[in-house]
């Protein structure tokens, strides 16, 4: 199998390294989303004739630049920007490897497959088909408005998520000629990532596109928002077309169809506002709650591997953090349940109170999700849930593990400060994830054993100096968020 492969939309010509890995990248899965399709689902790809070279990123969602100045990315933004990237280690179109495919975090406002952290070069020479795709972000990916919603006849606002949806179908129709198995697809993602590969197992219209599922510091099981109620990220359609009609006041114009008329840089700017624009519970592509469809059986049950990092809120939260402030916070933010928050989180001194304050964001943006999710599936679901907690201490981290820090680990792809302790975690982390995606189980030889999750037990596989399965250590804290997030949903 050489580096021109035949898809269904025509010819692409890839570049194969010296180590016999073939990537090829720029590949469109839709077609461009500009103009009149501004704001509609992703439509088919046209057909090209000829060879097309496929040895180059395409540019990045538009959006503001600090995310790719953060992850050192070079290169342009575009609406025009549905495209994916493949890597194969495979040598014949019928190796039947199972494939990876990666999604990108960044809030739902930024990031990129092109960043130099995500290459999926080490992770296919482990044995798989890598594929990592593209989706639109911010205002382009995400507004609701009441005009889009007639336009559709069903509800909008999940633009992105439609993306990463139609990218999955095209994995399913081509990825064979790449040496993939269509019916062995492990998606996998982290922060906005991660939550939507948690929204992948209930949207219906993702049904058989994957058969696992690996979610790294992101999940949504709260309530639905309306307002600013804490730790609640999937709006209702109501409370989104709200936001979008103030959108499209602040840009000037009453219709969409002006808005559509508008420059690209004009929306991107006016849409910065981290979580103006996220996943919309819209009906179709999100039906509800989705804590609530795990109870009523409705989600796609696949094996799941899920987790956090020990420090998550270290990105998010900022200090000083003073005992009065942290108590004022928690008592404004979560109502009755602020009591025992209060109770389970040492916060006598100002020290106490930032490491405090970092960690109830830990619990409420991610680690309380990713637990419930947990627990929802190995009481609702016949697939296996396997629970990690990541806490690797490096120089630049002594307090904990830092949101995105398991991603270099994940990919292989170290900074050159790292030295043998890091190379050994990666290649089991690497093992693991694999493992994961060849058989639904990380379990494997050499490894420290994996038990799947159950509700006795509570463990996780704890990713520290001496990784091993152990109790997960935030279980009290937990707890307090459930009693947090059911008043949160009885009041809903």
């Amino acid at each position: 199998m050489g580096e021109e492969i035949q898809i269904a939309d025509g010819v692409l010509q890839g570049v194969t390294d010296a180590a016999g890995i073939r990537s090829f990248k720029g590949i469109p899965f839709a077609a461009p989303p500009v103009g009149d399709l501004r704001w509609k689902a992703p439509q088919p790809v046209k057909a090209w004739e000829g060879v097309r070279k496929a040895d180059a990123f395409a540019p990045a969602p538009m959006q503001d630049g600090m995310m790719a100045q953060m992850l050192g990315v070079v290169g342009g933004f575009s609406e025009d920007c549905l495209y994916l990237n493949v890597w194969t280690p495979a040598k014949t179109a019928d190796a039947k490897l199972p494939v990876m495919v990666w999604i990108y975090g960044g809030a739902y406002i930024g990031g990129m497959s092109s960043a130099r952290v995500y290459d999926g070069t080490r992770l296919a020479s482990r044995g798989v088909v890598l594929v990592s795709i593209a989706y639109r972000v911010g205002a382009f990916g995400f507004l609701a408005h009441p005009d889009l919603s007639r336009e559709s006849g069903k509800g909008s606002g999940c633009f992105g998520i439609q993306d990463q949806i139609a990218a999955l179908r095209w994995v399913r129709e081509n990825i064979e000629q790449f040496g993939g198995d269509p019916s062995n697809v492990t998606i996998f993602g982290e922060s906005a990532g991660g939550i939507s590969v948690s929204i992948m197992t209930v949207a219906p219209a993702a049904k058989g596109l994957f058969q696992r599922a690996i979610a790294e510091s992101g999940a949504s099981m709260g309530p639905l928002k309306v307002a600013h109620e804490a730790g609640q990220n999937v709006r209702t359609l109501r409370a989104a077309e709200q936001v979008g009609v103030e959108f499209l006041a602040k840009l000037g114009v009453k219709e969409i169809a002006a808005a559509r008329a508008l420059s690209a840089e004009k929306i991107r700017d006016a849409g910065a506002p981290l979580r103006m624009f996220w996943p919309v519970a819209d009906g179709e592509t999100i039906p509800g709650d989705q804590y609530r469809l795990f109870e009523q059986g409705q989600f796609n049950d696949t094996p799941i591997l899920i987790g956090t990092n020990s420090d998550e809120g270290a990105m998010f939260v900022k200090p000083p953090v003073t005992p009065e402030e942290f108590e004022q916070r928690t008592r404004e933010r979560f109502g009755p349940a602020a009591e025992r928050i209060l109770q389970v989180y040492p916060q006598a001194t100002e020290a106490e109170a930032f490491k405090a304050s970092k960690d109830v964001f830990r619990e409420a943006g991610f680690a309380w999700h990713a637990w419930s999710w947990a627990k929802l599936q190995a009481r609702h679901g016949r697939s296996k849930a396997f629970v990690y907690y990541f806490d690797h201490r490096a120089p630049s981290s002594l307090q904990g593990s830092n949101h995105a820090d398991e991603v270099p680990y994940v990919f292989g792809n170290l900074g050159r400060s790292s030295g043998p302790r890091d190379r050994a975690l990666s290649d089991m982390i690497g093992s693991f994830w694999v493992n994961f995606a060849k058989t639904g189980d990380p379990n494997g030889d050499s490894l420290p054993g994996w038990p799947a999750f159950d509700e006795t037990r509570m463990s996780a596989l704890i990713f520290d100096e001496t990784p091993g399965a152990r109790t997960l250590p935030n279980l009290e804290q937990l707890a307090a968020f459930d009693e947090y997030f059911k008043w949160r949903r009885s009041a809903t």
